[in-house]
């Protein structure tokens, strides 16, 4: 019995090739999306779970509260002090190392290349399970000389994994390189790992910073202590924040005293599985990947959208092919076939066409996975389907889309009446509401995803054309150890020499934030930028009230400020020119404002324009030098600028960027985002059409005669198409409409998040609704046009 079932299916199959090649096709999408999604997800809540003592390890983290005890943030970050006073005064603390990321010169002959390290105490590998190919874990960092890499350093380094005592020429900020040995070797690093280290080395703590209780209130790397198993995590934060508090209060008492009223810092327990996914705690600051869980949920919804469409076109398609069968299945209940076996023969037929879409499925994750991982910035490989969870979680996915896909046709297919069938009085009853509604929910999800993809791209547009306030064009940006002024205008003299260096102005490195006091007593926290007298010009950033810094006012390098639009705001100053600016942590540190410069976005524009203040003091170094190119002539400046680095920076590997492909960079996450939306619009429209397409044919195979009629009465090919394609149109419309509000509501809450943003205009919808109804009338006009064009006759001569 159960060979005929299968033989029947198999017949049944073959006979209607397009109905069987769309359903497969349409599947095993599906199912390619669900497995992508899910090979995703579980990178996601896998991450740092290598680590044999995992439920024990955890961050140092600390929440922050202004005087009035508002809470005002929270960070993971913390000092040199944590973690050997912790370890060493609270019960339940075993072990703690602390990590922290530098930028380091790496020699190798003559070749000098900037790598990013990892500086951690000597319990590192005690504490993270991160094997080592060669060496002793327990006293790998014990020497101050010591260097820990990975596998693929050394081959990179010394041609060899077999690095073991080999001498590592490592450079400190602007000393000579220093010769460090290789004490171990450790695998590749897993790509699921928060902690990506590449050259590691023991931290720089010396016995006077452990020592001084001023550096409770320093918060610059990440500790991470172990607990005992039976401890009790709350208990634990209890005591910390026990020895803080008294280790901390005669410091405490002494800012309170200078500065004025103090907030508080209260410190918490992070556990070391939830860095990646946390929302309040991120994993950076020399941890890497932080992420976010709303990005699982969003494409968790996405293969759900695309499998669901999927589903439907397997009920619509089989539902419409009921007429064709519908002899069969009075045949069969005639001659003794029961109900349920043919809900057994249906529900295998489906299976059968599940098991090839899964194996085109497997297929199409293997073929699409680099694209996949381009990106959702993912290492992900196939060898990742063969996990047994992994493996489980798909068998359940083929299952539940198997069951149903066919469990309801086969209800439907296998209650017909025999005597209406045999006697060609059957039709399906009602108005096909169900296979209408499943229509209307395809496109509905379509036409969503797609009014979703056209804000994204608008968004994404919109953040990377909107003018800056500054010129970001011909920018190039080189970061170098840090230069006295006076040396600087040698640097730009010698830069100058070349006619393709149009100027050049200097800035410091990084981003710098402080506070200062205004109108006697109201604090301002603002980004303090040290600059050149050049650096405004050069970004064509205007001065909009007094002047720019001028040489030709020598006090502009030690009393004088320039500060920006939205500074002026917040002090609400009516006049700000001549206004004080007294840094009073600083003692006798008072500024003049001697201009007011026009709000530009140095920061991005997912963040508000804030307050910003400028300074050409001497004692501040510059850590960058900006470069303006005339147009044209970018590889003459660019080999002039290297000669020139290398003259003022013989020990520093030359680099440079450009200023917009750096602003391009801020909007990364936008444009992946943009192009994942992009593709599942793509793939849901495609899905929804050629299941479209499917019940086009079908619609046109079984009004085959009434064409014929129509023709030989003088209908036109084109009433005959509008007849065929009109009642699909209609539902594609209906669709849209629905669609709409959703949509509507739904993009203006994720552009909430942006301060600058687009607004949700109607010619976005109008766009959508080109796009989706002519598609979908271009998918059923393909076959009504072929069945309008057929020859009468041969429709009719059947009769």
């Amino acid at each position: 019995m159960f060979k005929n079932y299968v033989k029947t299916a198999f017949r049944n199959l073959l006979r209607n090739k397009i109905y069987s090649g769309i359903n497969i096709l349409g599947l095993s999408m599906g199912l390619a999306c669900g497995m992508l999604i899910i090979l995703y997800v579980k990178d996601e809540v896998s991450y740092d779970r290598f680590h044999d003592n995992l439920n024990n390890i955890y961050r140092i983290s600390t929440v922050q509260y202004n005087v009035e005890g508002k809470r005002e943030g929270a960070m993971g970050y913390s000092g040199y002090l944590q973690g050997p006073r912790f370890a060493a005064d609270v019960p339940g603390i075993n072990a703690f190392t602390r990590v922290e990321q530098d930028m380091r010169d790496v020699k190798n002959g003559a070749h000098i290349k900037a790598w990013q390290i990892h500086l951690a105490d000597s319990s590192f590998f005690s504490i993270f399970s991160f094997p080592l190919l060669s060496g002793n874990p327990k006293t790998a960092l014990l020497a101050p000389d010591a260097v820990v890499i990975t596998e693929d350093v050394a081959k990179e380094q010394f041609g060899t994994k077999d690095a073991l005592g080999k001498v590592l020429m490592m450079k400190q900020g602007d000393d000579q390189f220093k010769p460090y040995t290789v004490t171990g070797v450790a695998k590749r690093i897993p790509q699921n790992s928060s902690l990506k280290f590449k050259i590691l080395v023991p931290i720089r703590a010396s016995a006077q910073d452990e020592g001084n209780d001023e550096n409770w209130f320093n918060f610059f790397l990440n500790t991470f202590v172990v607990l005992d198993p039976g401890a009790d995590r709350t208990q634990v934060e209890t005591n910390m924040q026990q020895v803080y508090t008294a280790q901390s209060a005669a410091v405490f008492e002494r800012q309170q005293q200078q500065y004025g009223p103090q907030g508080k810092t209260v410190y918490q327990l992070q556990p070391m599985n939830e860095l990646h996914l946390s929302k309040t705690y991120r994993a950076d600051n020399g941890l890497t990947d932080a992420s976010d869980p709303i990005f699982s949920y969003i494409l968790s919804g996405i293969a759900a959208f695309i499998l669901l469409i999927a589903c439907i076109n397997f009920v619509n398609l089989t539902i419409a092919r009921s007429v064709k069968r519908a002899k069969e299945i009075g045949i069969r209940k005639v001659v003794g076939g029961g109900r349920m076996q043919l809900i057994m023969q249906f529900m295998g037929e489906s299976f059968i066409l599940s098991i090839a879409a899964f194996i085109l499925a497997l297929i199409l994750v293997q073929l699409s996975l680099p694209v996949f991982n381009e990106l959702s910035n993912k290492a992900l490989a196939i060898s990742y389907l063969f996990d047994f969870k992994l493996v489980g979680g798909y068998l359940l996915l083929f299952f539940m889309t198997g069951f149903l896909a066919g469990f309801y046709p086969s209800l439907v297919l296998s209650g017909f009446n025999p005597v209406k069938v045999l006697y060609n009085r059957f039709t399906l009853s009602g108005k096909n509401y169900l296979q209408k509604g499943l229509v209307v929910l395809q496109f509905t999800l379509a036409s969503f995803l797609i009014i979703g993809t056209i804000t994204i791209y608008c968004q994404f547009r919109y953040l990377t054309t909107r003018q800056l306030g500054y010129d970001d064009k011909d920018l190039v940006i080189l970061r170098h150890s840090r230069i006295p002024y006076l040396r600087a205008d040698a640097f730009r003299a010698d830069l100058m020499r070349n006619g393709a260096v149009a100027d050049v102005a200097f800035k410091n490195v990084g981003d710098w934030m402080t506070s200062a006091k205004v109108n006697g007593d109201l604090t301002v926290n603002f980004s303090y930028e040290t600059v050149d007298e050049k650096y405004l010009p050069l970004l064509k950033i205007p001065v909009v009230k007094g002047r720019n810094f001028s040489k030709a006012f020598p006090s502009d390098s030690t009393h004088a400020v320039l500060v920006n639009e939205a500074f002026v705001k917040t002090a609400g100053w009516k006049d700000p020119i001549g206004q004080e600016v007294n840094f009073w942590y600083n003692k006798d540190e008072k500024y003049t404002v001697v201009g007011v410069v026009k709000d530009y976005h140095y920061v991005d524009l997912k963040q508000r324009i804030t307050e910003q203040l400028f300074t050409m003091k001497n004692s501040n170094q510059y850590g960058a030098t900006f470069v303006k190119i005339k147009p044209g002539k970018e590889t003459a400046a660019l080999a002039h600028i290297a000669v020139i680095y290398k003259k003022y920076f013989p020990l520093s590997p030359y680099e440079y960027t450009f200023m917009n492909d750096e602003n391009l960079k801020r909007y990364e996450s936008e444009a992946k985002w943009k192009q994942i939306i992009l593709f599942s619009a793509i793939l849901t429209i495609f899905i929804s059409c050629i299941g479209l397409f499917g019940l086009s044919v079908l619609s046109a195979e079984k009004r085959t005669k009434e064409i014929g009629i129509r023709k030989v009465l003088g209908a036109s090919v084109a009433a005959v198409v509008a007849i065929l394609s009109t009642d699909f149109l209609k539902l594609v419309i209906i669709s849209f409409v629905l669609s709409m509000p959703i949509a509507w509501i739904v993009s203006n809450k994720w552009l909430e998040s942006y301060p600058y943003r687009i607004t949700v205009s109607w010619w976005i919808f109008a766009t959508a609704a080109f796009l989706v109804v002519g598609v979908a009338l271009m998918t059923v006009s393909f076959y009504a046009v072929k069945a309008a064009v057929a020859d009468p006759v041969k429709s009719l001569k059947g009769e």
